[in-house]
């Protein structure tokens, strides 16, 4: 492949020191029994393929992404496909946390944005560390280790720990955009994907998408899927839901029970018959439903003559309560110390429906 100098040099940058470091070295991870196989690449400890199969038992990558993983760092339109996110992913209000002073996600080069260091692997398990040093902004440093795993039964795990060396605010999470029928059988949106949510309340939201330390009840409004829905049941009723002129879902809903001893969200859809339930540690889940991607599809979603549009796949999040760190009403502490590491964990598990 050919690698243009600019992408070389940031390399050179974000320090890919040796091979296994170069930022878009692919790592493949598969299951012994064949029934998943999950791609990573350096940068943003970044999930570029995942393989799972449909109900007639053929492989598809119910993932979005680029063919050319380099475009991950030089994509003007920077949607995150699927990287960790940290050290503060989501939204902090005005940009600021005590004495860091950053932008969605973690700031204009988060976590999404470093090249990560490959510590181990085999072939059903990667491992990636990042050293942040007191990147944008925010106080101490930070070491994380990102472990992706694959089992038998079509199962993906990945973790996170990480330790800082003085108080700072932490929020992680894995920002994975998902297409169940991987843009197949005429398939080109989320609309007709079932969503489970085992949540009543999402977080309230000012005309700048920040918690105004409110919670909407769910009960009879677009946002309840205690019980499974289309994500397009209610369609008409989410005009302006996700911001001014924006349609569709952009919400954190606050899960009901320990998502990690239950399954938090469900997605699966009719037509490829996957599905995918998440189980976490974390108490609530992002949902976004991609009203502003505009970026061209991989060669097995139909090629980059064609592009991944608005709603054509949704992106779910495990992750804490956003902008905890300047809602102290909820008395939710997001603050982190050496004597008090960081953990976050997301399993999927895929399965087929008749």
């Amino acid at each position: 492949m050919l690698i243009s100098a600019y992408v070389l040099l940031a390399a050179s940058l974000l320090g890919a020191t040796r091979a296994a470091d170069y930022p878009f070295d692919l790592t493949t991870l598969s299951a012994p029994d064949g029934s998943i196989t999950a791609k990573f690449v350096s940068f943003g400890a970044t999930m570029t393929e995942l393989w799972v199969k449909d109900r007639k038992g053929k492989p598809r990558d119910v993932i979005l992404g680029y063919d050319d993983n380099s475009q991950l760092l030089t994509d003007p339109a920077h949607p995150v496909f699927n990287p960790i996110v940290g050290r503060y992913a989501n939204r902090i209000r005005n940009g600021k946390c005590h004495e860091c002073q950053v932008t969605l996600h973690g700031g204009i080069y988060g976590w999404d944005r470093r090249n990560w260091t490959i510590v181990s692997r085999t072939r059903t398990s990667v491992t990636y560390k990042h050293v942040d040093n007191a990147d944008e902004g925010f106080p101490g440093v930070v070491t994380a280790f990102a472990k992706h795993e694959v089992s038998n039964g079509g199962v993906l795990k990945t973790t996170v720990s990480a330790t800082a060396t003085q108080k700072t605010p932490i929020m992680l999470t894995q920002h994975i955009y998902w297409n169940l029928d991987a843009f197949q059988d005429g398939s080109n949106n989320i609309l007709n994907h079932h969503l489970k949510v085992d949540a009543s309340r999402v977080i309230a939201l000012d005309s700048f998408a920040l918690p105004t330390g409110d919670f909407i009840n769910v009960t009879n409004s677009p946002f309840d899927f205690r019980r499974e829905q289309q994500i397009g049941a209610r369609w008409d009723n989410t005009v302006d839901l996700c911001g001014s002129g924006c349609q569709g879902y952009d919400h954190a809903w606050v899960y009901d029970n320990d998502a990690s001893r239950n399954v938090g969200t469900s997605l699966w859809s009719d037509l490829s018959g996957i599905k995918v339930d998440i189980s976490t540690n974390q108490p609530a889940t992002q949902v976004y439903t991609s009203f502003w991607l505009d970026t061209p599809r991989k060669a097995t979603h139909g090629g980059p003559s064609l592009s991944y549009g608005r709603w054509s796949a949704v992106a779910i999040e495990q992750e804490g309560y956003l902008d905890a760190i300047n809602t102290p009403e909820w008395g939710v502490d997001q603050i982190y110390d050496p004597s008090r590491p960081f953990f976050w964990s997301s399993t999927y598990k895929f399965s087929t429906r008749p």
